[in-house]
């Protein structure tokens, strides 16, 4: 049996006629994305009773999940898919070549089935170990009720990511978690409705608001100095981190190149500090958030175990052998794997004198951990995606291009940006999961790394459409860059 013939029957978005869209199509298309995830988080799970994955909201921001929702799998299955297959591929367990089109399509297909697989996995996990419970009404089909919808939503947000790649601008997992970031963003800056859900604004100086903004204006009116000094280092951190990920995307280094047939003219071919851009960042924060939200699942599933004289049913037996992973107050790890690869908001520590150095041991291995990881996936991102010397090479060449004061030949080309790609993907890695880390540390409204996220993310949009917009503009250009 040729295993390559289960690919035939995955369904796929068709891909356009043309080579290259309009910038109209595009921002149709990215836009009806945009609105379509926003739609479906507000889809609650069709009886849904018992949702103990609210505890774990933090983490839906990486995931680009709203737990409770149709969408409760988010990112998570297409992250996961990718993670695993880098790391069979950067091993050598698997060996596909991408240069040919054939390689291409079966790397495709490959993915295509472990994303299936993880979201039918995590549906089911998450349902089994009692995340998500449905109301006791629909009997014993309330549970496949649940993992039905899971499925169905995991799935509509795997092909919305397959349209935005094919028809929109850029990724649509980077758009899914810049989307909600941002919405989060404003909602930690601006809510006005509080935990009790009482609306601030109505008695704006007796109600507690849960805004960042709102707790600073109150805290000036009632003379609550704790209070505004937590909800001002929070604002600080937040304008801090983006001026430090706004400067750091701006470095680069600049390749000369020249036209060979045309004397006096030539571009400059640009090389991001960090190269690899923002992949390596979401598949280690994916990583991190996975091994916490599983961890608190499997201590949900494991506690008849560790009840004295309580009897352990078949699931509770087996999660009960992996308890390593943490344990869970509120959601929060407080021991385990999943407390040691976390972090935790030091400024706010520091401010309301809770700091232990348990924790600066917990930033420093969180750190550790982030620049480890980011390496790996940046190396692996750079010569699994078609974005090593050797692939950017050909593209320059085929351009008609050539490095100034040096022949037109592909090897002399390839060895010249060797000098440049791997390094830059090296300490591109490392400092990009440095500056992650650090900025979770930093106590950011919605977590450093999200901000840094969203900030790389809508850089990346901005240049796309400026890109596609001068291409638009410009029909010289439209052929020059393929179109």
């Amino acid at each position: 049996m040729d295993f390559r013939k289960i690919f035939d029957y995955i369904p796929e978005v068709v891909k356009p006629e043309e080579k290259k869209l309009d910038f109209n199509t595009k921002l149709k298309w990215t836009l009806i994305i945009l609105v379509g995830f926003f739609v479906l988080a507000n889809i609650t799970l069709f009886g849904l009773s018992v949702n103990a994955l609210e505890r774990f909201e933090f983490l839906a921001t990486i995931l680009a999940a709203d737990f409770g929702s149709i969408i409760t799998l988010g990112i998570g299955p297409i992250v996961m898919a990718s993670i695993i297959l880098q790391l069979l591929s950067g091993a050598g367990i698997i060996n596909i070549d991408q240069t040919t089109e054939e390689g291409k399509r079966f790397f495709m297909g490959v993915q295509k089935l472990l994303v299936f697989f993880f979201i039918v996995f995590e549906a089911t996990v998450y349902v089994l170990m009692k995340g998500l419970q449905a109301e006791p009404s629909l009997g014993g089909f309330g549970p496949l009720v649940l993992i039905f919808q899971l499925i169905l939503g995991g799935a509509v947000i795997y092909y919305m990511d397959e349209v935005c790649n094919k028809w929109g601008f850029g990724s649509g997992v980077s758009l899914f978690i810049a989307a909600g970031v941002s919405r989060r963003l404003f909602t930690t800056a601006f809510q006005f409705v509080n935990q009790q859900g009482k609306n601030c604004l109505i008695d704006f100086g007796n109600t507690a608001c849960s805004g960042k903004v709102l707790v600073l204006l109150q805290s000036v009116i009632n003379r609550y100095p704790l209070e505004f000094t937590s909800a001002l280092g929070a604002i600080l951190a937040t304008i801090i981190i983006f001026l430090i990920v706004v400067w750091a995307q701006s470095l680069k280094i600049e390749i000369p190149l020249s036209f060979g047939r045309v004397r006096g003219y030539g571009v400059k071919w640009p090389l991001s500090f960090f190269y690899a851009s923002v992949i390596p960042v979401i598949l280690t924060a994916a990583l991190i958030a996975n091994i916490q939200l599983f961890g608190g699942l499997i201590e949900n599933a494991a506690a008849p175990c560790l009840i004295e004289g309580e009897v352990c049913g078949g699931m509770a037996s087996f999660a009960s052998h992996f308890t390593f992973l943490g344990h869970f107050i509120n959601g929060q790890p407080v021991s385990g794997l999943a407390f040691w690869l976390g972090s935790t908001n030091l400024l706010e520590l520091f401010i309301r004198g809770g700091f232990l150095w348990t924790h600066l041991l917990q930033g420093i291995s969180h750190t550790i951990f982030f620049m480890i990881f980011c390496t790996i996936f940046s190396i692996f991102w750079v010569k699994t995606s078609g974005m090593d010397s050797q692939a950017q090479a050909k593209n320059i060449a085929s351009s008609g291009l050539q490095v100034a004061g040096f022949r037109q030949d592909i090897r002399i080309l390839e060895s010249i940006l060797d000098r440049y790609i791997m390094p830059l993907t090296v300490m591109g890695g490392i400092a990009i999961g440095l500056l992650a880390s650090v900025t979770n540390l930093m106590g950011a409204m919605v977590g450093g790394t999200s901000i840094l996220l969203v900030i790389m993310i809508m850089f990346q949009f901005y240049q796309s459409i400026a890109q596609q917009h001068s291409m638009d503009m410009n029909p010289a250009m439209k052929k020059f860059m393929g179109g």
